[in-house]
C-alpha cells in the first residue's frame, strides 16, 4: 500500500501568516522546511519555499479512485515567499502544485501580491481555498460580522475568475488561542480532505525533477531534494544534472525522512547522489541522462493575463520563468489562425498582442543564455523590474513551449518559420509607351536593384493589372507591362499627361488628382535569409 501525495501551494501577501498556518498545520517537517534562510529568521518573513507536511486517512470519495491502493493521504505543504522581489521563487513553487491555498490577512484584505498569487493560481492550476486568515485579531464580538463581511468581497473579487465558487475558510493559525485556533484548523483540514481528488500522476517518460534545495552530507554524498514532475526514478539509477553538465548515481532516496526505494510523478522527494559541489546549484532540474535539451531559445503561443495593464510589443524583453528557471528574453510576436503552431502554414507578423478574434499569438523568446527546459512546459513571462510598491501585475503573460532552439546556430530552423510582413510601395505612370505599356516612377529608388522585383505583379489606380518588366534607364524608373491593355479612359488620361510633358513638380492640384497611381503588394518572410518577395 502506498501513499497518495498531493501537493498544497501556500500563497498570499507577505505577513499574511503563510509559514505559520504551514506549520499549525503540519505534522512532519522536511529539510527545507520552514524557510531555514538566516536574514528569514532575522526579518521573520518567508524568502525561500519551504516544505512540510501532514497525513490523514485517505477520504471516502478518493478510496477506489485509482489504480494505485493508496493506504492513506499526505499533504506536501509548498510555502512560497509573499515578498514582491521574490516572484521568480513563487512561480518555481506554484508549477509544482495541485491545489492553492491563498492566505488573506483578514485585517486588510487583498493586496498587491495577494492578486499576483491569485493570478499566479489561475495560470498553475484548477482548484482554490481562500484562508482568511488572523481571525483572532478581531474582537469576539465582531469577528462573525468581519468574516461574513470579507468572504462576501472575496467572492466579488474572484467572480470573474475560475475559482468563483471557491471555499473560503476563516482560520487562526496562532498556537497562542488554543482553542480557536485547533477548531479552525481542523476546519481547514477537513475542507481540504473534502476537495482532494486524485491528481494525473503518470510514471511513463523520461524521469524530469523540480530541484528546489540542494546541500552535502558528510561521508554520504549531495542531497537534492525537490519534486518529481515526470516519469519514475529507482535507486541505484543515473540521473543527469543539464545545467552542470554532470551525471551522478542514486545512492539513497528519503520522502519526509522515511527511506524509499521507488519515487513517481508528484512525489516529493529527497534523491543522496554521489558528491558534487552543493553551492553550484542552488534550484533547476535534474533528469534521465539526455532528457533535456538546452534551450538558446523557444516559441510559445502567448496568452496575455488579463490583470496585466500594459500593452505586449514586439522586441520587448520579459523576464521568462520555466519552473525553477528565470532568464530574460526578447520576445518577438506573430499571429496564426490555428492554435498550435505549424512550420508549413504562414504567419502573420505583429507589433502588439491584440484581442482579434480566429487569431492565436505567438512568440519566439531569444534567451540570454542557455537554459535546461522541458518540452511543451508552461511557461510565463513577467515584467519584474517594475517597481514593486506600484499596485499593478507584473505577470504579463502565458504560454506553453511549442518548439525549441537547441542548436546556438538556430537561424536555420527560424527560417522555416514562416512569419511575414506584407509591403507596400507606391508610385505614378511618368507616360505611355503603348496600350500594353506604362513607364512607371517613385516605385523604387534610384540605387534599388530592379531584378528582384521582375516579375512581381502591380495594379493601376484605374483598376489594370500589370507586372514589371524590367528597368528603364538609371533613374530607378521601370516598365509594366498591362497583359490585357488599358481602358479607353486610362489611356486617354494617360495620353493627355504625354501632351503636356511638364515636370511632376509644376503639375498643378488637378492636373495631380488625374494622376494614374502604381501600386504593388508583396509579402516578404521575416526570417528568410534571402529575403524573397512572395506574391499570392
Amino acid at each position: 500500500m502506498s501513499v497518495l501525495n498531493f501537493n498544497l501551494g501556500v500563497l498570499g501577501h507577505v505577513d499574511s501568516g503563510k509559514t505559520t498556518l504551514v506549520k499549525a498545520l503540519s505534522s512532519v517537517a522536511s529539510t527545507a522546511c520552514f524557510d531555514k534562510n538566516p536574514q528569514s529568521k532575522e526579518r521573520g518573513i518567508t524568502l525561500d519555499l519551504g516544505f512540510s507536511s501532514f497525513s490523514v486517512e485517505l477520504p471516502e470519495h478518493v478510496k477506489g479512485k485509482s489504480l494505485e491502493p493508496y493506504s492513506k493521504l499526505q499533504f506536501t505543504l509548498v510555502d512560497c515567499p509573499g515578498h514582491a522581489s521574490l516572484i521568480k521563487t513563487i512561480i518555481g513553487g506554484a508549477q509544482i502544485i495541485d491545489m492553492m491555498l491563498l492566505v488573506i490577512d483578514i485585517t486588510k484584505g487583498m493586496q498587491t501580491q495577494t492578486a499576483e498569487c491569485l493570478v499566479i493560481g489561475e495560470i498553475t492550476c484548477n482548484q482554490m481555498v481562500v484562508v482568511l486568515n488572523k481571525i483572532d485579531l478581531i474582537p469576539d464580538s465582531k469577528r462573525q460580522t468581519t468574516i461574513e463581511k470579507m468572504t462576501k468581497k472575496i467572492h466579488m473579487t474572484l467572480k470573474n475568475t475560475k475559482f468563483h465558487d471557491c471555499s473560503i475558510v476563516p482560520v487562526s493559525a496562532f498556537s497562542d488561542v488554543s482553542e480557536l485556533a485547533s477548531n479552525s484548523v481542523s476546519n481547514l483540514i477537513e475542507v481540504l480532505k473534502q476537495l482532494v481528488f486524485i491528481p494525473k500522476r503518470d510514471a511513463s517518460g523520461n524521469f524530469l525533477f523540480s530541484v528546489d534545495h540542494c546541500f552535502s552530507i558528510k561521508g554520504q554524498g549531495t542531497v537534492m531534494t525537490g519534486t518529481v514532475l515526470q516519469g519514475k526514478i529507482s535507486v541505484n539509477d543515473t540521473i543527469e544534472i543539464p545545467a552542470l553538465k554532470l551525471s551522478r548515481k542514486v545512492k539513497s532516496m528519503q520522502m519526509f525522512h522515511e527511506a524509499v526505494v521507488n519515487a513517481f510523478q508528484g512525489d516529493r522527494l529527497g534523491i543522496c547522489v554521489t558528491q558534487f559541489d552543493p553551492k553550484l546549484m542552488e534550484r533547476g532540474i535534474a533528469c534521465t541522462p539526455g532528457a533535456l535539451p538546452m534551450a538558446h531559445g523557444v516559441i510559445v503561443n502567448v496568452d496575455k493575463v488579463v490583470y496585466y495593464k500594459q500593452p505586449i510589443k514586439n522586441k520587448t524583453k520579459y523576464h521568462i520563468t520555466l519552473g525553477h528557471e528565470t532568464v530574460m528574453a526578447r520576445v518577438h510576436l506573430f499571429q496564426s489562425a490555428v492554435e498550435h503552431l505549424d512550420f508549413e502554414m504562414e504567419h502573420c507578423y505583429c507589433e502588439e498582442i491584440a484581442e482579434v478574434k480566429g487569431q492565436f499569438f505567438f512568440g519566439v523568446l531569444e534567451f540570454d543564455h542557455p537554459i535546461p527546459v522541458v518540452p511543451k512546459s508552461l511557461v510565463i513571462g513577467s515584467k519584474l523590474d517594475t517597481d514593486i510598491h506600484s499596485n499593478a501585475c507584473r505577470i504579463a503573460f502565458k504560454g506553453n513551449i511549442q518548439f525549441i532552439f537547441g542548436d546556438e546556430n538556430y537561424r536555420g530552423d527560424l527560417a522555416r518559420l514562416k512569419v511575414y510582413k506584407t509591403k507596400t510601395r507606391e508610385g505614378v505612370v511618368e507616360r505611355m509607351a503603348s496600350p500594353f505599356e506604362v513607364i512607371g516612377k517613385n516605385l523604387l529608388k534610384k540605387e534599388t536593384n530592379v531584378q528582384p522585383f521582375v516579375n512581381l505583379k502591380v495594379t493601376l489606380s484605374t483598376g489594370e493589372s500589370g507586372i514589371i518588366e524590367g528597368s528603364f534607364g538609371q533613374s530607378g524608373k521601370v516598365k509594366i507591362r498591362v497583359m490585357e491593355g488599358l481602358k479607353e479612359e486610362t489611356q486617354a488620361i494617360l495620353a493627355g499627361l504625354n501632351k503636356k510633358k511638364k515636370p511632376q513638380e509644376s503639375l498643378d492640384a488637378e492636373e495631380k488628382h488625374v494622376q494614374v497611381k502604381i501600386f504593388l503588394c508583396f509579402k516578404r518572410y521575416i526570417y528568410d535569409t534571402c529575403k524573397k518577395m512572395i506574391q499570392t
